[in-house]
């Protein structure tokens, strides 16, 4: 089975490597500092408990410390501050070398204790890894570090006091069951600076090794255990460290009657009030005592708690879980949004439908539809009205005439409509960058951009919503000129010349025929060089003359659905290319910061523990229902949505 918390510190990696770039390193400086603590922890010996005693100024922790050990390692007295540096015990020290080493306790403050071997005779001297742990400061006794229990009425133990070594029951009358119950084996049991200590160097040495520790024990005294500075700076900060803490309302024995359950009571109302769990009645939370380290009173209780916390082997992966916990919630405002996050259909076809109009693809639509009009009125048009079109210039539906039907009315290979210009608007064009004229309008294409990229970051963090704005604006610095190019690029060509416009060319030249032959007739029956009667003539000259205008007519209603068809296609090919270009430029950078996002959100789903550990990514393309960070395909048939007049 996996530990949940290796996914979590696999998930934290990740999430910083993807966020590297994207969150400024003094904002995720503290949760690389959390992923090297850990990986340092899980390396060194998960069979002993690092227990922390800390505590304000005259509290009592050295006294409490050496009761606890059963020997009088750490200094007391009334001088303040007392201990000036850590000091360590520890119980089997095998293999917590390297824990004193990460919380720099020097090598002579540190101290080592095994079990009761034998408990009817002292231990022989001490072996080589006691040798290592274990540096006696100067001027102090040699010990030995097996001692057999000190009960009440031995030597070495005043009446009353609870002063016994380690795995005993420190009550008299307990058996060695009840010693073996409470053995410390594995326990490294830390006495640190006061946290209120007037020197600055004692303070952040606590505040060091509360970071490194797996479990505190805060020793606090009836006077200072509802000082502000203890509240504010550590225990309302470390409210969800409450399955490592521990909390000893120490000196109880000044006291007088009920007073103590009474301190006990506004002691755990005010760790109410910091949100620190308290444990009752078998719950999970913080565990509150009273003790004397004086008369020994509660001592055996802290104890027996400790030797719990020990034998579970699981307070340091407790403790890494909590300062996980408390990471993410710091790191919440950089990864959870409001709302969905992602692109949604109606702003990616707004994005598109700007980008066409900002090259005109509706204008250039209408344009070829009426283009392509003209060209058939003026090819089937009668004889006299092509050739008076043709003295008009080369403006206009003309020069689109010419070009498909040829000075007589043929079929040519000439070049593309497109590029049959005037030749004053050809040099314009040619005078541009690039010999292209600017068609795209800038402001459009300015005002579409920052629509996109503000309905792409709507619900996001900031520092994603900003990667997706700058993603947006860098694409957008290039795509007017790309969009130029891209408008030349989908210019119609020349549609092919339909054959009706040929038939309908040869009827308007044999109706002009007609007409004139009878016109012909009509003179030389007038001037009596033909006998015939005078109504023929006249019926042919009026078959010609109207004959001609009915089949343009005709003809130019024939041409509305291949206009408009040509137009829509002409309409098509230019917003597909401004898709493409919007695609390419600032849809595809956009999704792929918010298929990062997406990334990055899952993994500190995980790291949160608010998702399961095997939950991965989705695949890039999977859609979604409403917001998506995908890139809408290419606009290929949208027939249905273009439209224009005939008329």
């Amino acid at each position: 089975m996996v530990d949940p918390l290796t996914v979590r510190v696999e998930a934290l990696g990740e999430l910083l490597g993807l966020s590297r770039t994207r969150i400024s390193p003094d904002e995720l400086a503290e949760s690389s500092e959390l992923l090297a603590r850990v990986g340092e922890r899980r390396r060194l010996s998960l069979d002993h408990t690092v227990v922390a005693m800390a505590g304000a100024t005259g509290s009592g922790k050295s006294t409490l410390f050496n009761a606890l050990t059963g020997l009088e390692l750490s200094a007391t007295g009334v001088r303040r501050p007392t201990t000036s540096r850590p000091v360590a015990c520890a119980w089997q020290p095998e293999r917590a070398a390297g824990l004193l080493d990460r919380l720099g306790v020097a090598p002579q403050d540190r101290y080592a204790r095994y079990g009761l071997r034998d408990m009817s005779a002292p231990v022989p001297a001490e072996t080589g890894a006691e040798r290592e742990l274990e540096a006696r400061p100067q001027g102090r006794p040699e010990r030995q570090e097996h001692v057999l229990p000190c009960l009440p009425g031995q030597s070495g133990a005043p009446d009353g006091a609870s002063h016994c070594s380690v795995g005993d029951g420190a009550e008299a009358g307990r058996d060695l069951g009840d010693v073996k119950e409470q053995s410390l084996d594995g326990l490294v049991l830390i006495d640190l600076p006061d946290h209120d200590s007037a020197a600055t160097g004692h303070r952040e040495q606590v505040d060091r090794l509360l970071r490194l520790v797996d479990v505190v024990v805060w020793v606090l005294d009836p006077e200072k255990y509802a000082d502000a500075a203890l509240h504010e700076r550590y225990l309302r900060p470390l409210a969800g460290h409450a399955d490592v803490t521990v909390l000893v309302l120490n000196q109880v024995d000044r006291l007088p009657g009920d007073t103590a359950d009474l301190v006990l009571d506004d002691l755990r109302r005010l760790l109410d009030e910091d949100g620190l769990a308290v444990g009752e009645h078998g719950e999970a939370g913080a565990v509150v005592l009273a003790a004397s380290a004086l008369t020994g009173q509660g001592v055996p209780d802290l104890r027996a708690v400790l030797a719990q916390i020990v034998s579970e082997r699981a307070a340091a992966g407790r403790r890494l879980a909590a300062d996980m916990d408390r990471m993410a919630s710091g790191l919440q405002p950089l990864y959870v949004g409001e709302g969905g996050a992602g692109l949604t259909d109606p702003a990616r076809e707004e994005f598109v439908d700007r980008l066409a109009d900002a090259v005109g693809a509706a204008g250039a639509g209408q344009s070829a539809e009426k283009e392509w009009s003209s060209a058939a009125w003026d090819a089937c048009g009668t004889p006299w009205s092509r050739l008076l079109g043709e003295r008009a210039g080369s403006a206009g539906c003309s020069r689109f005439v010419r070009k498909m039907t040829g000075s007589l009315g043929r079929r040519t290979n000439g070049p593309r409509w497109a590029e049959v210009r005037p030749p004053a608007q050809l040099a314009k064009e040619q005078s541009g960058p690039s010999g292209l004229r600017p068609t795209a309008s800038r402001p459009v294409i300015d005002e579409a951009v920052r629509g996109l990229s503000a309905d792409a970051a709507r619900g996001l963090p900031v520092p994603w919503a900003r990667a997706v704005r700058d993603a947006a604006r860098r694409g957008g610095e290039g795509l007017p000129a790309a969009l130029d190019a891209a408008a030349v690029r989908a210019r119609p060509r020349t549609p092919e010349r339909p054959g009706w416009w040929s038939v309908a060319a040869a009827v308007q030249w044999l109706l002009m025929a007609l007409a004139l032959a009878g016109v012909v007739c009509l003179s030389a029956v007038g001037s009596g060089s033909l006998d015939m009667s005078w109504w023929p003539p006249l019926v042919t000259v009026a078959v010609g003359g109207v004959g001609g205008p009915l089949v343009s007519g005709t003809c130019r209603i024939a041409a509305r659905g291949p206009a408009r068809r040509y137009g829509q296609a002409a309409e098509r090919r230019l917003r597909d290319a401004a898709a493409d270009c919007g695609r390419a430029r600032v849809l595809e950078p956009v999704a792929a910061e918010l298929m990062r996002y997406r990334e990055v959100r899952e993994q500190y789903a995980v790291v949160a523990g608010s998702a399961p550990a095997s939950a991965r990514l989705l695949p890039a393309g999977r859609p979604s229902d409403r917001r998506t960070g995908g890139v809408p395909a290419p606009a290929g048939n949208r027939g249905d949505r273009l439209s224009h007049s005939s008329e």
